[in-house]
């Protein structure tokens, strides 16, 4: 990983707008779940294009602890899998998952399908993340799992026997991470499982990627309507799978041509995209900017901006990311339906209120949304970002320092957890645009 500094103050765009063609990393929701899926198939797989960042470090880790052992060549960006079969060949581990989501859901369904005692913890905030409706259903479906300090939250002790299979029920409105975690591993239960949800499933495009990716290894699944899932005994079978790079990631570079009037085109991220964050695209045309679908690319030019009323629920990673561009659009931005995401990295909702006022924006926290209304261009401020050691944070505000003097972004390495080289992308553009 780069060193990044303390703090990084960002220099204003300067001369004339950005033309500039980015291939940004893996995605993380693919890398991740492709990692699990891989490591549980029969026979090896090779995962091409995979991100390196701290959430799959993380979960490549943690794989190799439990008797997987993973390959990884970050200047290749591959992942060489060898595949267990079915059968987690530890029957036990001390599992560190840092503030990885992803790696902690997941985890603790595949585990529960092996035998054993596994133990998983996290950072501090990460045992303020929720994961109790999860063990509940594994509860339901023949596990052993608890939350050892009675909080709902990690760490999570986990005595596995496999999984008996039957009916499942997980509420829908905290994490979509639940109920995919659940699917990748139910496959390997004795019986069919159906997994009912209750309430309305939130992030729901981030479940038909964990669909797809199952389907990709051989095993699908019944979807009625992302509210009662099927899932029959299965095994995944290893392969060749490539990961697309990351559409909530892309949203950033997309943000640079929205807020300077520019054209940036993100290579490897068109039409047949499985990441719902792509629509991020869709939000910035309705605020005037043009955005061009090609097959294999996405290329989004600014225009002057207008205010939009917006349900951010199924592309809930790049609220952040729109937040900031509110800053320059013409007229009061609402954000609705994202009450969950105050259970991420922060909570993104108040973060994002508390930032934005800094920069002179009037803003209402509502309790699943921002009203956020810019002040006129000439009364916006520099100030100092506090991230909460929240990589979209991070890179988010670092779009308004493009048109803000004086916006300095405190502990920029966060951005490590899952775009390590964002700094460095930022900065290329304003070469090569300049050049």
């Amino acid at each position: 990983m780069a060193d990044y500094p303390q703090e990084l103050t960002i220099a204003p765009w300067n001369g004339r707008p950005p033309r500039a063609r980015v291939r940004v990393p893996g995605s993380k929701s693919l890398t991740n779940r492709a990692l699990i899926v891989a490591a549980m198939a029969d026979g090896p797989s090779v995962l091409t294009g995979a991100l390196d960042c701290e959430d799959t470090q993380v979960m490549v880790a943690a794989l190799r602890a439990v008797g997987i052992a993973v390959e990884h060549d970050p200047a290749a960006a591959i992942l060489r899998v060898p595949g267990c079969g079915g059968t987690i060949p530890a029957r036990s581990a001390a599992l560190q998952v840092a503030n990885s989501g992803t790696s902690l859901r997941f985890l603790t369904a595949m585990l529960a399908t092996g035998e054993g005692t596994f133990h998983l913890d996290g950072s501090p905030r990460m045992r303020q993340r929720p994961v109790a409706d999860l063990l509940a259903a594994l509860n339901g479906l023949g596990a052993e799992a608890r939350s050892d300090l009675g909080t709902g939250c990690p760490p999570v002790t986990l005595r596995a026997s496999g999984l008996d299979g039957g009916y499942a029920f997980v509420k829908g409105d905290v994490s979509s991470q639940f109920v995919s975690g659940l699917l990748m591993a139910l496959p390997y239960s004795r019986n069919r499982t159906t997994v009912e949800v209750q309430g309305v499933l939130v992030s729901q495009p981030y479940v038909a990627m964990t669909l797809a990716v199952m389907a990709a290894f051989g095993v699908t699944v019944g979807n009625r309507k992302f509210r009662r899932f099927d899932v029959l005994p299965a095994h995944y079978r290893g392969r060749d799978f490539a990961i697309e790079p990351d559409a909530s990631a892309a949203s950033y570079l997309f943000a640079v041509a929205a807020v300077t009037g520019g054209t940036v085109t993100v290579a490897g991220l068109g039409e047949s995209s499985l990441q719902g964050d792509l629509a991020f695209v869709e939000i910035l045309e309705d605020m005037g900017c043009s955005v061009v679908r090609a097959p294999e690319q996405t290329t989004v030019t600014g225009g002057p901006l207008r205010a939009v009323d917006v349900d951010m629920n199924a592309i809930s990673d790049t609220v952040m990311t729109l937040a900031v561009v509110a800053l320059f659009a013409a007229g009061v931005t609402r954000i609705r339906n994202v009450a969950h995401i105050r259970h991420k990295e922060t909570d993104r909702i108040a973060a994002l209120a508390a930032e934005l006022r800094k920069l002179g924006a009037a803003v209402d926290e509502l309790p699943d949304g921002l009203i956020i209304n810019p002040p006129p261009p000439d009364r916006l401020r520099g100030a100092r970002i506090a991230t909460y050691n929240d990589h979209r944070m991070a890179m988010s505000f670092a779009i308004a320092g493009l048109r803000i003097p004086g916006v300095t972004i405190l502990e920029p390495g966060c951005v490590a957890k899952t775009y390590p080289e964002f700094w460095d992308d930022l900065e290329r553009i304003r070469s090569e645009s300049s050049a």
